[in-house]
C-alpha cells in the first residue's frame, strides 16, 4: 500500500512540475564554486556575478574568515543547543551588543534567518484582537507572517502615504497596531519612504516593524540603515547577517522589554538551535570591518548607480529603483529567462525573477552589484545586455 500511495504522489507531484514548467515557473538549483565575490565559478565557467547579496564584499574578507576560523578552534562548530537551554555562547551575546550599540538601541536579539525573524516576531506581537497594516509589496515573509499571527491584516498601496492614512482611518478599536513595512523592497530596489509612513503611524499608536534585510549596513551616513537613512526612530528594525555582513542569520534590534518579550514568547527563537560560532564570529569581524570602511557602502551605491543609468540608457525598464538593488523589467517569463541564460553563458550572471517572487507579467532581470566589482566590471555588464536589446536574435 505504501509504494502505490508513493507513486501516486509523486505521478501527482509530476504532473505539477510539468505545469510550472509549461508556465515557464520551473527552478532549478545552480552550482557554485569558490568564495563568494565579484567573480565566481557558475555552472562550471567563471562570470561576473550580480546575482548575490553579498553586498559590501565581506563574505570572503580574509580577516572575516580567520574569525570564524578562530571561533570554530575555541567553541566547535555549533552552539550545540537552542539558547534557552545550553547554546547561549558568550559569542551571541558580544554581537548582539555590538549590533545594538552599531544601530543605537537597546538591546538586540540574533534569530537563525531573517524569514524566521519577521515571521517570529510579528506572529509574536500581533493575535486575534490585533491589526497589521502592511505595503502590498513587502517580503514573503512579513505576509506568511501575517497570515500566522491570526490578526486582521490590511494592505495599502506600494509606497503611498496617502493611501496609508486612508487604511489607518479605519483600524481604531484594535488592542495592538502593527505597521509592517521593508526597509528597501528586495526585487524593486526602491526604499520606504519611512519619512511620511512613520509620523502617520505613531499619531495611531502603532508598533513599527521595519524589516531592514537589504538597508542595514548600507543605507544611512553610519550604514545604520534605512531607518537612519530617512531620519525617522521605530521600535522595531529586522537586520539580516547574510547581506551586507557577509555571514548567516539575522537579528532584532529593539528596546530590553520587547527582547525580554520574545526571549519568553517567539517561538521561531525558543524553538530552535542558535547560530553556529563561525557564522556569529564572522558577523561581529564584518561588522567592525563595515563600521570602519565606508567607501565599501559608497562604492557599492556608486556601481549600483552607474549601472541603472547604464540599463535606462539603452532602453531597459528599471521601475523605482533607487538603490543597490537594479531591475530590468521583461515582463514575461519566457523572454526574461532567455536572457538570464543568454547573459549566463557570456559571462554574467544576473538572475532572472519571476512570479510569485514578483506579480505576473512583471517577470525582470534582477542586477545586484557588490562594492569589489570595478566601473570597468559594471561597463562589462552594460554593453552585454545593450547587445542583447540591439540584437535580440542572440536570444532565440
Amino acid at each position: 500500500m505504501t509504494e502505490l500511495a508513493d507513486e501516486r504522489l509523486d505521478t501527482t507531484l509530476q504532473r505539477e512540475l510539468d505545469e510550472l514548467r509549461c508556465a515557464g515557473l520551473y527552478r532549478s538549483l545552480r552550482r557554485t564554486c569558490g568564495r563568494q565575490g565579484p567573480r565566481m565559478n557558475v555552472d562550471g565557467q567563471e562570470v561576473l556575478m550580480v546575482a548575490g547579496a553579498n553586498y559590501l564584499d565581506l563574505a570572503g574578507d580574509p580577516q572575516v574568515i580567520q574569525a570564524a576560523n578562530d571561533a570554530t578552534e575555541e567553541f566547535g562548530c555549533a552552539a550545540g543547543s537552542a539558547r534557552l537551554i545550553s547554546g547561549n555562547l558568550t559569542l551571541h551575546e558580544a554581537l548582539e551588543q555590538d549590533l545594538a550599540s552599531f544601530i543605537g538601541s537597546d538591546a538586540a536579539l540574533l534569530f537563525s534567518s531573517g524569514y524566521a525573524a519577521n515571521l517570529g516576531v510579528i506572529a509574536t506581537l500581533a493575535g486575534p484582537g490585533d491589526v497589521i497594516v502592511s505595503d502590498s509589496w513587502n517580503h514573503a515573509s512579513i505576509i506568511d507572517a501575517c497570515r500566522l499571527s491570526g490578526a486582521e491584516t490590511r494592505v495599502f498601496r506600494h509606497n503611498d502615504p496617502g493611501d496609508f492614512e486612508r487604511v489607518l482611518q479605519s483600524i481604531s478599536g484594535y488592542r495592538r497596531r502593527i505597521f509592517a513595512v521593508d526597509g528597501v523592497f528586495s526585487m524593486d530596489g526602491d526604499s520606504a519612504c519611512l519619512s511620511e509612513l512613520v509620523p502617520l503611524a505613531r499619531q495611531h499608536n502603532m508598533i513599527t516593524v521595519v524589516d531592514d534585510a537589504h538597508g542595514f549596513g548600507i543605507l544611512g551616513e553610519q550604514g545604520r540603515g534605512s531607518a537612519e537613512y530617512h531620519g525617522v526612530e521605530v521600535e522595531v528594525q529586522i537586520g539580516n547577517l547574510g547581506k551586507a555582513l557577509g555571514s548567516f542569520g539575522a537579528f532584532v534590534a529593539c528596546s530590553n522589554e520587547m527582547r525580554d518579550y520574545l526571549v519568553n514568547r517567539c517561538r521561531t527563537f525558543i524553538f530552535t538551535c542558535a547560530l553556529p560560532p563561525s557564522a556569529v564570529a564572522a558577523a561581529r569581524c564584518a561588522l567592525k570591518i563595515a563600521a570602519a570602511e565606508p567607501l565599501r557602502r559608497q562604492g557599492l551605491l556608486d556601481r549600483s548607480a552607474q549601472l541603472r543609468d547604464g540599463l535606462t540608457s539603452f532602453g531597459y525598464d528599471v521601475g523605482v529603483s533607487t538603490t543597490h538593488i537594479v531591475p530590468a523589467i521583461i515582463g514575461e517569463n519566457e523572454p526574461t529567462m532567455r536572457l538570464c541564460e543568454a547573459a549566463l553563458g557570456r559571462g554574467v550572471f544576473a538572475q532572472g525573477i519571476r512570479y510569485p517572487a514578483v506579480p505576473r507579467d512583471t517577470a525582470r532581470i534582477r542586477f545586484t552589484p557588490m562594492c569589489g566589482h570595478s566601473a570597468e566590471d559594471i561597463d562589462t555588464v552594460i554593453q552585454l545586455f545593450a547587445e542583447f536589446r540591439c540584437r535580440p536574435e542572440l536570444l532565440s
